[in-house]
């Protein structure tokens, strides 16, 4: 009997889940390819400690072509491309490799798409020119290079103005992406200034603005609340309430007419599902979420499965699941079992889960958490367990090891004097 052919599109949390079981689970019934446009996992929860300098970026980059498994598994087949297009009625991907930009098809029995998300600019002026997201590993990347080539040109500047603009740091967004930046950045300044004895600390600010009341809005009201005071005690200034009108190379327009000048503008604002979903034909929610049935199935679309971030799986109780990492993690399982299930002509199954709880780490040793039932853990307990968890969750023991041994080395040393002061840095603030 034929094996059925079970093509993965998206090298994320919820498609690398997928593989990994259809290898454990499945590996006499289907040959799996993993598509993605990068040759490795992101393990994005960690990106702003890779953008404060806490952990290298390397140590949570997992190479796609590496076993998913164990040897013991059979090994998924690797592409390295982009879906540009589905012809259902062939059962067949039309792939772009992203370097070379060659296409090929490649034909599936049962497809998965798990596209992921990108960043939302929400309609604003000058969100794509003039902020930088956290996403990729580059973008990390460049939030630590500006922030250090801003603090290298304000050292030398006589106007006072620009020096003022260049010191003040602003973040659009006040969620798990914005919170946990802020607390990262705030612990980043204050080791790194030292570096520099010409620029008054005090001159020197972290601002965070958030269109909604509080912080933290996924999280019950106490959560936000302790955050935010968190925050503020160690420095930064929040702005609740926040309307963004416009950004530009100055600064921030808020709704208000007020001008907000900073010449490092950091957008944690929005997420929206990978736009791939709308060009692929396929139908989706007003969000432009990929519409699935409760065990993943594409609606009205046969042989087409989706999960994660690009789709809108419904919950029991009415809604859709949330584009959350821990979900996507056990997303990914089921959906394989389901196709192992479809293929030996057995029933599927529906998702249905219930959140264990969320964290937020605010840096400088200290984290927010909510327990099953709702229960609130704070400061030191709650970054220990915060830590305990995402390390867990880490992809390979060589990863783990690489950022348990950073997170100890940080208690002792200092982080920035390793990753921050680097030449390129110094002309990252103009790009």
């Amino acid at each position: 009997m034929a094996r059925t052919r079970v093509v993965i599109v998206g090298g994320g949390f919820a498609g690398v889940a997928t593989a990994r079981e259809l290898e454990r689970a499945g590996k006499n019934d289907v040959d799996v390819t993993l598509v993605s446009r990068q040759n490795f996992m992101l393990f994005t929860p960690m990106l702003p400690e890779v953008a404060a300098g806490s952990i290298e970026a390397q140590d949570i980059m997992q190479p796609l072509r590496a076993p998913l498994h164990g040897r013991r598994a059979a090994k998924a087949r690797f592409e390295l491309g982009e879906a540009i297009g589905v012809d259902v009625t062939r059962r067949a991907v039309t792939l772009r490799h992203p370097l070379t930009h060659d296409t090929k098809l490649i034909e599936y029995d049962e497809l998965v798409l798990a596209l992921g998300s990108t960043a939302s600019t929400m309609g604003i002026a000058g969100v794509e020119k003039f902020t930088v997201p956290l996403k990729t590993i580059e973008d990390a990347q460049v939030v630590r290079s500006r922030v250090v080539g801003a603090l290298e040109a304000a050292a030398t500047a006589n106007d006072l103005a620009e020096r003022d603009r260049l010191l003040r740091f602003v973040i659009v967004g006040g969620d798990f992406t914005g919170v946990e930046l802020a607390g990262e950045l705030l612990a980043f300044l204050h080791e790194i200034l030292d570096y520099y004895p010409s620029i008054d600390r005090t001159k020197v600010e972290l601002v965070v603005l958030e269109s909604g009341a509080r912080l933290l809005s996924h999280l019950p009201d106490k959560f936000g609340k302790y955050a935010a005071a968190a925050l503020a005690k160690r420095g930064a200034i929040l702005r609740l309430n926040e309307e963004v009108k416009a950004i530009d190379g100055h600064g921030v327009e808020l709704n208000s007419g007020e001008r907000i000048a900073s010449a490092t503008v950091i957008w944690a604002a929005g997420e929206k599902p990978s736009p791939l979903a709308d060009a692929l034909g396929l139908k989706t929610n007003k969000h432009g979420a990929i519409e699935t049935e409760p065990d993943f199935r594409v609606s009205g679309t046969p042989h087409v499965w989706a999960l994660g971030d690009c789709a809108a799986v419904p919950r029991p109780w009415g809604g859709t699941y949330a584009p959350l990492a821990q979900i996507a993690l056990r997303e990914g399982p089921l959906l394989a079992r389901n196709i192992l299930a479809r293929i030996r002509g057995r029933a599927t199954s529906n998702f249905s889960y219930e959140e264990l709880g969320q964290m937020a780490s605010l840096g400088d040793r200290e984290a927010v958490a909510e327990l099953p039932g709702g229960a609130m853990v704070t400061g030191f307990a709650a970054w220990l367990l915060w830590r305990t968890y995402y390390l867990g969750r880490l992809p390979g023991l060589r990863h783990k090891t690489r950022v348990a041994l950073d997170w100890t080395l940080g208690l002792v040393f200092p982080s920035v004097s390793r990753v921050a002061l680097q030449e390129e840095n110094v002309h990252a603030a103009h790009r």
